[in-house]
């Protein structure tokens, strides 16, 4: 049988005199490879999963306007049904207010925030509650003899040093 396989020249490496320092600094270019690589996938299995009982962020002023203004912007244009041109027309308008107009939008932003906060303080209080029952029920689940068996080694450490 013939060798399918197209083979390849030598390669060539810049700056090296000898076959061991050509082999060298290939394999150093391929560790380099390798190395970008298993950080690519070591990135995926960082990012940790969100709980969704965590309350969510309140919107901020731009938003709550957006939001109010999608409304008006339908009813006087229902030919556009783009999100992208309700979008960029909402900005334009955002830039073109002034800061008294915007002052509504942003009390209503401040009041949402003030919730969220209590929102997330009650929140993290309530897993900081859920974090020391588990430690109490891994105690619990130990059982006396074992907690005991601790104790008399711990007494016969004590009489061994004197």
């Amino acid at each position: 049988m013939k060798d399918t396989k197209a083979k390849r020249g030598p390669v060539i490496v810049k700056g090296a005199k000898s076959n061991e320092e050509k082999d060298l600094k290939r394999k150093q270019l391929l560790s380099v490879k390798d190395g970008k690589a298993k950080k690519r996938q070591g990135r995926k299995e960082r990012k940790a999963k969100k709980d969704p009982n965590q309350p969510k962020r309140p919107q901020t002023a731009f938003f709550i306007f957006l939001e109010d203004f999608r409304k008006k912007y339908k009813e006087s244009h229902p030919n556009a049904k783009g999100v992208a041109v309700v979008g960029k027309a909402g900005g334009d308008k955002w830039k073109e207010m002034t800061a008294a107009e915007k002052a509504l939008y942003s009390s209503k932003a401040a009041q949402k925030k003030i919730e969220y906060d209590k929102a997330m303080a009650a929140y993290k209080q309530k897993q900081d509650e859920q974090g020391e029952d588990e430690g109490s029920i891994e105690e619990s689940e130990k059982s006396k003899s074992e907690i005991n068996d601790d104790d008399e080694s711990e007494e016969e450490d004590d009489d061994g040093d004197e």
